[in-house]
């Protein structure tokens, strides 16, 4: 691209609309977040039931369930195992699942304590914007003496 060519582009983006858009059709009468529905909707006591159903339902009953397989692994890991000096390759592959079970359970359960963090800061955070929000239009409309 030549410096003329570039001066050219300059200055036709300096005379003209910043930006253009076309539309093919006009939103619906009720705005354009649906029918009835508003763009953007968050409900503080829905969060709270899903931070209340993590704490007091899935929580509780991951960690009741990873131990009731490390107990029944365990007795099929003993069960399996060498008792005269031979045992079944089972029962070491066994052990290993049960490793990895662990892991994976440890891990849900923290993936599970990071959504109760985040839906109580969303709850908070959206809380906070709207109280922002209605604190400046009343500093607005005092403004403007509306």
């Amino acid at each position: 691209m030549g410096w003329d060519e570039w001066e050219q582009i300059k200055a036709d983006a300096a005379a003209g609309p910043f930006a253009s858009m076309r539309l093919n059709q006009l939103a619906p009468a009720a705005g354009g977040g649906g029918v009835g529905k508003p763009d953007m909707a968050s409900s503080l006591a829905a969060k709270k039931a899903a931070v209340k159903a993590l704490n007091n339902d899935l929580e509780p009953g991951v960690t009741r369930d990873g131990k009731h397989a490390a107990e029944t692994t365990n007795d099929a890991v003993r069960a399996f195992g060498a008792k005269d000096g031979h045992g079944w390759d089972t029962s070491g592959a066994l052990k290993r699942a049960h490793e990895t079970w662990e892991k994976q359970v440890k891990m849900l359960l923290g993936r599970l304590s990071s959504e109760k963090q985040a839906l109580s800061a969303t709850g908070i955070s959206m809380q906070n914007n709207e109280l922002d929000i209605a604190a400046r239009l009343a500093r607005q409309s005092r403004i403007q003496g509306i």
